[in-house]
C-alpha cells in the first residue's frame, strides 16, 4: 500500500516508517520537526493546518499521493509537554484534521494514535477491575488524555459518516526502547515509581508492528485497542504489584507471572498483535 505516517520523526514514527518499507510497503512521513533519520525521513507539515494537511494527505512535491493509507502518529506526546490549552488545541485539532481529510479524499484506512491515559492514567483513582481493557467508558484524567477522547469519539462519528472506512485508534501504552531499558532495574525495590500506568510498557518496535496490523487489517468501523507488552516493567509476580487501593479489585482474567495488567487480548484476538520485545530479555543478556 502506500502510506502516509504523520509524526515520522517521534519514537513511534520513525519505528514505523522503517517496519512498513521492511514489509513492502511505500511510505511518506510528515512532522513538524526534521527526521533525525535523514532528508528522506519526512517532510515538514503542521497539522493543525487544514490546508496543509490536505495537501500533505493529496502528495508533497509530486511524490507518492493517491495513498491508501495514513498513519496518523504526530502529537504533543504526553501531558507537561506545552501548556494544556496547546495541547488540546495541537492534538484534537490534528486529529479532527486527518479524519476529514481522509474522508474529503476518499482515503478510507486511518490508524492512529490514541493513549493508554484514557483509561484513567494516573490510576489515582483505581480502575474499576484488572486486567483493564477497552470495554469501560473511558476516563481522562488530563487536558491531554481528555484530547484522546474526544479524538476517539469523533473517530466513531467520521466511520459512521463513512461505512467503509476503516478507523482505529492504538492505546499505546508507554513506547520505550533499549536505552530506556537501562534503567528498569533502578524501581524495582519502589513499586509506586511505576503504578501509574500499572506498570504497563510497550518496545516501539511491537507498537510499529501494531501499527502495520492495524493498517493490513480488512475491517470497517471504529476500534481501539490497548496495545501493551505481555509483562509488566517489574521482575516480581504481577499478582504481587496488587497492593493498597487495588488488592481488592475485581479479576477478570487469570493474572500469572508478570502477565501484564493492560490488557492486550483484544489486540491478539482481532489483529493478530504479539509482542516480540521484553525489556528482560534485553537487559539480561
Amino acid at each position: 500500500m502506500k502510506i502516509l505516517v504523520t509524526g515520522a520523526s517521534g519514537r513511534v514514527g520513525r519505528a514505523t516508517v522503517a517496519h512498513l518499507r521492511e514489509h513492502g510497503h511505500e511510505v511518506l512521513g510528515i512532522d513538524q520537526a526534521p527526521s533525525p533519520d535523514g532528508p528522506d525521513g519526512g517532510s515538514i507539515v503542521d497539522l493543525a493546518d487544514f490546508g496543509q494537511v490536505v495537501e500533505a494527505m493529496s502528495g508533497v512535491d509530486d511524490r507518492l499521493g493517491g495513498f491508501d493509507a495514513v498513519v496518523h502518529l504526530g502529537a504533543v506526546p504526553a501531558p507537561g509537554k506545552r501548556p494544556n490549552a496547546t495541547i488540546f488545541a495541537n492534538n484534537a485539532v490534528s486529529g479532527y484534521n486527518i479524519f476529514a481529510a481522509a474522508r474529503m479524499l476518499g482515503i478510507r484506512k486511518v490508524v492512529w494514535a490514541s493513549s493508554e491515559t484514557v483509561l484513567g492514567l494516573p490510576f489515582e483513582t483505581p480502575p474499576p477491575y484488572v486486567p483493564v481493557d477497552e470495554e469501560y467508558t473511558v476516563r481522562p484524567e488530563s487536558t491531554y488524555s481528555l484530547g484522546k477522547a474526544v479524538e476517539e469519539e469523533m473517530a466513531r462519528h467520521f466511520a459512521r459518516w463513512q461505512p467503509d472506512a476503516s478507523i482505529i485508534g492504538l492505546r499505546f501504552s508507554n513506547v520505550l526502547t533499549d536505552d530506556d531499558y537501562r534503567r528498569f532495574d533502578s524501581w524495582q525495590d519502589d513499586l509506586s515509581a511505576r503504578s501509574w500506568n500499572l506498570w504497563g510498557y510497550i518496545d516501539h518496535r511491537d507498537a510499529a508492528q501494531a501499527v502495520r496490523l492495524a493498517v493490513e487489517a480488512d475491517r470497517t468501523g471504529a476500534e481501539v485497542f490497548i496495545v501493551a507488552a505481555d509483562d509488566t516493567v517489574m521482575r516480581r509476580p504481577s499478582v504481587e504489584l496488587l497492593t493498597g487501593a487495588l488488592a481488592g479489585l475485581e479479576r477478570r482474567a487469570p493474572i500469572e507471572g508478570r502477565a501484564t495488567l493492560l490488557s492486550n487480548a483484544k489486540a491478539r484476538r482481532e489483529l493478530g498483535f504479539q509482542p516480540r520485545f521484553s525489556w528482560v530479555d534485553r537487559v539480561d543478556a
